[in-house]
C-alpha cells in the first residue's frame, strides 16, 4: 500500500506543468498544437532553465525547512 501511495504521488507530481518535468513537455506540446507550429527552441531552453533554478531553489527551502525543523525538536 505504501509503494502505491508513493508511487501514485510521484506520477502526480511529475505530471505538473513545471517544465523540468514531464508536465512540462506536455505543456509545450500543447502550446505547438494551438499555435499551429513549433516554439523556438531557445525560448524552450530559456523557460526550461528558469523553471528548472525555482525548482532547486523550492528543493533547498524545503530541506532547509526540514532541518531546522529537526533542530528545533
Amino acid at each position: 500500500l505504501l509503494a502505491a501511495l508513493i508511487s501514485m504521488n510521484l506520477a502526480i507530481l511529475n505530471i505538473l506543468p513545471i517544465p523540468a518535468l514531464d508536465g512540462g513537455h506536455l505543456m509545450f506540446m500543447l502550446i505547438e498544437k494551438i499555435m499551429g507550429r513549433p516554439l523556438d527552441e531557445k525560448v524552450i531552453e530559456k523557460i526550461s532553465s528558469i523553471f528548472f533554478t525555482l525548482l532547486i531553489i523550492l528543493m533547498i527551502f524545503i530541506v532547509f525547512n526540514d532541518i531546522t525543523l529537526l533542530i528545533k525538536k
